[in-house]
């Protein structure tokens, strides 16, 4: 960068135009105030009797008359309140993808064609770039209508100014408060701290209010400014509006100071209500963030009273900007026009900042066609250097060939020349032959992949069901000749049903909703399924009553299927010749979903016995087994007359089990990285990585097939 360098940053606001120009020493690193200027307008151009293009006009006359912009940068200012300003924390997305993601988001943030706007982004901080992608992102995304920012440059390029930069004044605002204020450089390293600052710039019909920590931004417009003070004048002590300025201005010295803020108390409260409603917001959506002090420019800010009576009201230290901490500059800085009117130069001071890349905000609404016919211009000298010299060598090195050519004769390569023509065509053929060849591999290739592709599928459901079946509890041993079903390890299944969801993570989310994963241990709800796949539901009941208490009822459930569930594999029964995979099928998260139900039934060690109706068509002649008490009825202890096969009361615990199901190919299967998990006969993992599984289950079955009987 340059030494001599210089930018001007000018702002035109409904008081006046302010312009204040920079030059920065790169080996210094320091700014320098060389030239400023405050033009105030004859009239405040929001006043019905101005005439805003013509008063900005004079100012901008009276500027280039007394200054000169030749040569330098020039960045000029678009009212915040125009603009559209949107602050997105981006997903984990790609580095490189970082724009067309930025790009989705504006059509979905700013309310109108894209084509109709002009618009940049920024990542403003608080992401880390890892593996290629970026997390945790938070983005600036800032907008204006074209005919807004051309309003803008009128009176500039009416004066054949040329303009570098157009910025928002909110985020001139914040080039200042960062740069001069907390000392924050662009090529430093920097840490942001916990507390924000409140920055207010009183206009003359507006206030900007900025809220950061250096890192993240938060900006909100406040529809009040000086004019409004003025006007309470105007209308409760009957005074014209010059006067009534003048008043306000000088409150401390009016004949009676009471009755002007009296009169001023009722603006003097909305305006408290508004920031206070703004700093509400912002905790709300911030419930981290701390806020420190408030910092207040603009002339607006000047007004006496203010400044005592926001920080009564707010509860927070407010300081109003007296000096500039990071430029030097006696002639500007101790001139006494800049030192009267120094809090309207902060929004002119962040844009010549800016201006000479020496902030963190690089954003800009300058047209892009501007921007491009402008470097296109400023390239043509070098353009024209650089053809012409090209046409040069072109010259000399035809005049080499044709010296060359005249010395060749053509009757001496005639031959050579069809040699290598008839070799040219014979390549041209054969590439044509293979070409075809190879073309036709492809559809043959394709033909056989379409024939076969479902040999991998087919088996899909079936293997569900037989991993499902493995888990149940069965009797084992000597309890296959127990006759006492509350001693019998068994649950019988109802109802198999399955779901279909285009994410996983959505049935996950209804469950957390609805408070029933408190099952789920801690790694399987930071890690919740995702991806297509099934949510299957079993509805199920066991007569089991082990000797534990503790065990009984669901827990029995929870100890045997839920467990059997999480396992790579299962084998109950060692007469099977494999075990058979459970999770590595794409089991997993299975849980009891409502609370089992624990009823009380009646069981017949002999079988059930006869009831009425025995005999009529479509009769069984038997009651079910067990069977609910029905006092009263055949069968109740207190009615029956048969001891020989006297009803046993049991329990009959009736529950409900989900678990996902995302189905996985054999090639996309791998075993766990832990010995206990493998399969019998596979060599443990001891590398800590996985195995594709090939030789576990050839039954194994694809995730492309859909499963039957499925509730959508």
């Amino acid at each position: 960068m340059a030494e001599n360098r210089a930018a001007w940053g000018i702002e035109i606001g409904q008081a006046g135009l302010k312009a204040i120009r920079l030059k920065y020493a790169e080996q210094a690193k320091q700014a320098l105030a060389v030239a400023f200027d405050f033009i105030p307008h004859a009239k405040i151009l929001s006043q019905p009797d101005a005439i805003p293009k013509d008063l900005i006009r004079q100012a901008m006359e009276t500027f280039l008359s007394r200054n000169q912009v030749a040569g330098d940068l020039v960045a000029i200012s678009a009212p915040g309140h125009s603009a559209l300003a949107r602050f997105i924390q981006l997903p984990p997305v790609e580095t490189s993808k970082v724009s067309d993601v930025v790009k989705y988001e504006a059509k979905q943030q700013i309310p109108f064609d894209l084509n109709d706007v002009i618009w940049d982004f920024q990542t403003l901080g608080g992401g880390i770039e890892e593996s290629g992608f970026m997390l945790g992102a938070e983005v600036g995304l800032f907008a204006m209508k074209k005919e807004q920012v051309h309003e803008s440059l009128r009176p500039f390029n009416e004066s054949r100014v040329e303009v570098e930069l157009v910025q928002l004044a909110p985020l001139a605002l914040y080039n200042f408060l960062s740069y001069d204020q907390m000392g924050i450089r662009r090529d430093e390293e920097f840490s942001p701290p916990d507390e924000h600052i409140i920055m207010l710039d009183m206009g003359t019909d507006n206030t900007t209010l900025l809220v950061t920590n250096g890192e993240k931004i938060w900006i909100r417009n406040v529809p009040l400014g000086g004019t409004h003070f003025t006007r309470a004048l105007t209308k409760e002590m009957k005074l014209t509006y010059a006067k009534a300025e003048h008043l306000k201005c000088n409150a401390t010295k009016a004949p009676d100071p009471r009755a002007v803020f009296q009169a001023l108390r009722p603006i003097f409260n909305d305006y408290v209500n508004e920031i206070q409603r703004s700093i509400g917001y912002f905790s709300s959506v911030n419930r981290s963030a701390k806020i420190s002090k408030v910092v207040g420019v603009g002339n607006g800010f000047k007004l006496a009273g203010l400044q005592k009576f926001l920080q009564q009201n707010l509860q927070y230290e407010v300081e109003r900007v007296e000096t500039f901490n990071a430029v030097i500059g006696d002639s500007v800085l101790n001139a006494p026009v800049f030192q009267e009117n120094i809090m309207s130069f902060a929004v002119p001071y962040g844009l010549a900042l800016q201006a000479l890349g020496i902030t963190r905000i690089h954003t800009t609404l300058l047209p892009r066609e501007i921007a491009i016919a402008r470097k296109i211009r400023r390239k043509k000298p070098w353009a024209v250097t650089t053809a012409a010299s090209v046409l040069a060598g072109l010259a000399i090195s035809a005049a080499g060939y044709a010296n060359v050519y005249s010395s060749v004769s053509k009757e001496r390569f005639d031959a050579a020349e069809k040699a290598v023509d008839g070799l040219k065509s014979a390549v041209t053929t054969g590439a044509g032959a293979y070409d075809g060849a190879k073309s036709q591999n492809a559809e043959l290739l394709k033909t056989g992949e379409a024939l076969v592709s479902f040999t991998d599928r087919r088996e899909l459901t079936v293997e569900l069901y037989r991993a499902v079946n493995e888990c149940l509890p069965r009797p084992m041993g000597l309890e296959q000749d127990e006759e006492d079903i509350r001693k019998i390890k068994r649950i019988t299944i109802r109802s198999y049903t399955m779901k279909r969801y285009a994410d996983l993570k959505t049935w996950f989310d209804e469950l957390k909703e609805s408070d029933r994963n408190q099952s789920f241990s801690e790694d399987e709800k930071s890690k919740p399924p995702t991806g297509p796949g099934y949510a299957v539901t079993l509805v199920g009941e066991h007569f089991y009553e082990p000797a534990d208490p503790t065990r009984r009822w669901h827990m029995f459930v929870q100890d045997t299927l839920i467990t059997n569930l999480k396992k790579p594999f299962v084998r109950q029964d060692e007469s099977l010749p494999e075990q058979v995979p459970v999770a590595i099928l794409g089991i997993s998260h299975p849980l009891l979903t409502d609370r089992p139900v624990s009823e009380e039934v009646l069981w017949y060690p002999k079988g059930p016995p006869k009831v009425p109706g025995a005999g009529r068509p479509g009769f069984t002649g038997v009651t079910p087994m067990p069977m609910p008490v029905t006092p009263g009825q055949p069968g109740d202890p207190k009615t029956s007359g048969d001891n020989s096969n006297d009803p046993v009361k049991i329990q009959r615990t009736r529950f409900t089990l989900q678990f996902a199901w995302k189905p996985t190919l054999l090639k996309d299967r791998v075993l766990p990285a832990t010995p206990e998990a493998q399969p019998d006969g596979q060599a443990p993992l001891t590398d800590g990585t996985s195995t594709p599984v090939t030789d576990v289950a050839p039954s194994t079955i694809d995730a492309a097939t859909p499963a039957p009987a499925v509730s959508q």
